[in-house]
């Protein structure tokens, strides 16, 4: 990627998109945060400079700038992908740490985080502005589908499937074959060994329903 990029988001995972972007030697322009308290503050020398919204940094999307969505909180990273592409015609890029290993014939989208030591095997699809915390597992044939969180050192074994919108806590792990449904959430430390249903929380050893 030769051009910079602007993050939108300058908290929690923002701190990390940056470190992944330097990690590259890719030039981070400025952070975007709609908290007016955070302008004129720096995260590792690079300015928070105004909010989301900034016509004039808007417009350094696309030939001058590329963008990335650092937000956990999958409506604001829906409306602020949505604004990119209907406003500007642009995809984010994906943040992708040095250090987390991707297998070659694993295929992934735009906009992704992955962070340091996670790891994407064999034929897995991770889709479009997912979250892979640092140490998370992606086993072979995985499918994860859009704006999927997988918290760190969780293991999605092979052949899950994670439907749009799933929040997998820290330390999770997931038996091969299961599904997890769409907005589902699996609590921190949790072992699935069930399905999830559509908008399910489950938690603990084994997996329950809460």
């Amino acid at each position: 990627m030769e051009n910079p990029v602007i993050i939108f988001g300058a908290t929690g995972i923002a701190r990390v998109a940056v470190d992944i972007f330097l990690s590259n030697d890719i030039l981070v322009y400025c952070l975007l945060d709609d908290d007016t308290q955070l302008h004129g503050t720096e995260i590792n020398a690079v300015p928070v400079l105004a909010s989301t919204d900034n016509q004039e940094y808007l417009q350094m999307i696309g030939e001058r700038c590329e963008a990335f969505v650092a937000t956990d909180d999958n409506r604001l990273r829906k409306y602020l992908v949505k604004m990119l592409v209907e406003k500007r015609k642009k995809m984010p890029v994906n943040a992708i740490h040095p250090q987390a290993f991707i297998e070659k014939s694993a295929s992934i989208g735009h906009g992704n985080l992955i962070a340091m030591h996670a790891s994407v095997g064999s034929f897995a699809q991770i889709g479009n502005h997912c979250i892979l915390n640092a140490g998370a597992i992606i086993d072979y044939e995985a499918v994860l589908g859009d704006f999927v969180q997988v918290g760190a050192g969780s293991i999605i074994g092979s052949k899950v499937v994670v439907q749009e919108g799933a929040f997998i806590g820290s330390g999770v792990t997931v038996v091969p074959g299961i599904t997890i449904g769409k907005n589902a959430r699996i609590g921190a430390g949790s072992v699935v060994v069930n399905h999830v249903a559509d908008g399910e929380t489950v938690f603990g050893v084994p997996a329950q329903k809460v």
